[in-house]
């Protein structure tokens, strides 16, 4: 049987980040997604490429999760964007009702392309109602400082310190991701199971063509989960399907490039030996 994903996000139309990254990605890994919008980001090409989020009522969200889990529990779910405390709530009282396992908690605080923080209120909820259920967390190294109340992440020692901090939270596995903030040689994240540390590393590509990747790694670890992997697994496999959709990344409009969901699969090479093509 197709296992179930369930994403509880905000929409990006620009296809990259968002819903619908994590739909391709749930896609991409051979799993049935679900999802339920939390807020709708929107971008204005006549303004510089600003950014607005608009909240979802919290009533709709109740709607979608009651039909999402109209036929019991999923196999593992993600969140990303949440609009409001309401929202969070929501989720985290869906997440009891279906005792649901496998558990990916991306503590987005921010649109990429911007450096206003989202409400603090917003943060502090999901700190308290969803970081508690997580089997993994998946921080950038902002969000890491803010949860750690640490501040600026310059080093791996720094982030171990983070990562030690964030799990007394709740969360069973940490992986906090450099990124390009890191001032490393290699992409250099750092997965935390409560005892060991484990830094995972890959080449850095040099390219702008990345919106979507944290997303993205944290929909394939939920779709991993879900089939299956073990965390520390997980991880690292989608650690790979995000290299491979950053090697691959889509020049999109003239604002952004957004990673490609099917490189890892090699999706663009499907339906063409179709009859006519």
């Amino acid at each position: 049987m197709i296992k179930k994903v369930l994403t509880v996000a905000g929409s990006d139309s620009s296809g990259g980040a968002g819903i619908q990254a994590d739909l391709k990605t749930f896609q991409e890994y051979g799993t049935f997604g679900f999802s339920a919008l939390t807020s709708i980001v929107t971008m204005d090409p006549d303004e510089g490429w600003s950014h607005t989020v608009t909240p979802i009522d919290p009533e709709l969200v109740d709607k979608q999760l009651k039909t999402i889990f109209a036929g019991g529990a999923l196999d593992s779910m993600k969140t990303g964007m949440l609009g409001t405390v309401e929202a969070i709530e929501i989720t985290r009282k869906y997440i009891d009702q279906f005792h649901m396992n496998n558990v990916v908690i991306d503590p987005v605080m921010a649109c990429k392309g911007t450096s206003e923080l989202l409400q603090p209120e917003n943060v502090a909820a999901m700190t308290r109602l969803l970081l508690p259920t997580a089997t993994i967390t998946t921080p950038n190294l902002v969000e890491a400082g803010i949860l750690s109340e640490m501040g600026d992440l310059t080093s791996v020692e720094q982030m171990k310190e983070a990562a030690k901090k964030i799990r007394l939270l709740g969360p069973d596995y940490v992986v906090i991701k450099g990124g390009h903030r890191l001032q490393t040689e290699k992409a250099t994240d750092l997965f935390y199971d409560g005892e060991n540390f484990t830094l995972l590393e890959n080449e850095k590509i040099s390219t702008d063509f990345n919106h979507g990747a944290g997303c993205t790694f944290a929909a394939a670890i939920a779709a991993g989960l879900a089939k299956g992997f073990s965390v520390e697994k997980a991880v690292r496999t989608a650690k790979a399907f995000v290299a491979a959709g950053i090697k691959n990344g889509q020049r999109i409009n003239p604002f952004l490039g957004h990673v490609w969901h099917g490189a890892y699969n090699q999706a663009e090479k499907r339906m063409t030996d179709i009859e006519g093509v």
